[in-house]
């Protein structure tokens, strides 16, 4: 089995009303996305990995070869971060092949890289361009060229869309998961947007007051959420506690009820409470035996508020915590 690209291992750092106890792996060209609220240890764990702070305890791996004690500029990793860093007075093309020419590279080789990557991110017609005449999303990807082009085995993510507006960040979202796929990179991915996380990641990592709560595949960690605090976390409105869950039937305890276990159009009447208006679909508040629920999808005629709507209740579906 090929080693992890990035390993942290017992990693413990501890600063005044924060600590940080991680441990984690970034398999050859995957990413792995850690999401979590603000203050959760994602962006310290980041630093910890690139070199920037070092760890009270635990080691640093990259491709099974420890790191824990190099300065950052010896670890060989890409780094982008939400404000961009570009040298305001170089062109995208000298931006893009400045680590190059650092490193020393031939010239014939920087031209071909530089070429490859301003063709994969679609900047070649902003090539002598300087920072200041691009749009926000030009630089986001000049910035991900330059930290693509020394060929790093592994890049490192912080809140990379963070800045753009969200038709922009959608966009690049998908432009980014594409050239990391192409460029075979393993990536460590930092956002506290669950959406974003689960686009681009193979795999995600919550992380709650600097401890880890679950990991895996992000349909199985949106689906089957290890507690309740983790499906609030997730976008989850249907989280039901013992009470709410007995007056619905369901066994006792925790309980979540995803959208499938909802079927509205049939059933015992539900009252609307509230109706938004969404585009292609609705999301309605309903109020069943008492019981605030969420529902969202298409579906037509839109209700009104205090209306009466059937709805089906389909406890098979729901989701214990």
């Amino acid at each position: 089995m090929a080693e992890p690209a990035l390993a942290l291992v017992g990693v413990r750092h501890r600063r005044p009303g924060f600590g940080l106890e991680l441990g984690l792996e970034v398999a050859p060209g995957q990413t792995l996305a850690l999401l979590g609220p603000s203050g959760s240890g994602k962006t310290t764990a980041l630093k910890i990995a690139a070199g920037l702070e070092s760890p009270e305890a635990g080691r640093v791996f990259l491709g099974g070869r420890e790191v824990t004690a190099l300065p950052p500029e010896r670890r060989g990793v890409g780094m982008l971060f939400q404000n961009y860093a570009l040298f305001p007075h170089l062109t995208v093309y000298e931006n893009i092949a400045f680590g190059l020419v650092e490193r020393g590279w031939r010239r014939d080789r920087i031209r071909a890289r530089v070429a490859e990557l301003l063709e994969k991110t679609g900047l070649g017609p902003h090539r002598e361009k300087r920072p200041g005449e691009l749009s926000g999303g030009e630089q986001q990807r000049v910035a991900l060229a330059r930290a693509l082009a020394p060929r790093p085995p592994v890049l490192l993510l912080d809140e990379p869309l963070g800045a753009l507006d969200l038709r922009l960040r959608e966009a690049l979202l998908l432009e980014l998961k594409r050239v990391l796929r192409d460029e075979g990179v393993a990536a460590l991915y930092v956002t506290h947007d669950q959406a974003e996380a689960f686009v681009l990641a193979h795999r995600v990592l919550i992380l709650r007051d600097g401890s880890p709560v679950q990991e895996g595949v992000p349909e199985a960690v949106y689906r089957r959420p290890k507690d309740a605090w983790t499906a609030r976390f997730l976008g989850h409105k249907n989280v039901l506690d013992r009470e709410a869950a007995a007056r619905l039937g369901l066994p006792p305890g925790t309980w979540l009820l995803p959208n499938a276990a909802l079927i509205p159009g049939e059933g015992e009447p539900a009252r609307v409470e509230e109706v938004l208006f969404l585009g292609p679909r609705v999301g309605l508040w309903l109020v069943l035996r008492g019981v605030r629920l969420y529902w969202e999808g298409p579906l037509e005629p839109l209700p009104q508020p205090g209306a009466p709507l059937p709805l089906t209740l389909r406890p098979e579906r729901g989701v214990p915590l």
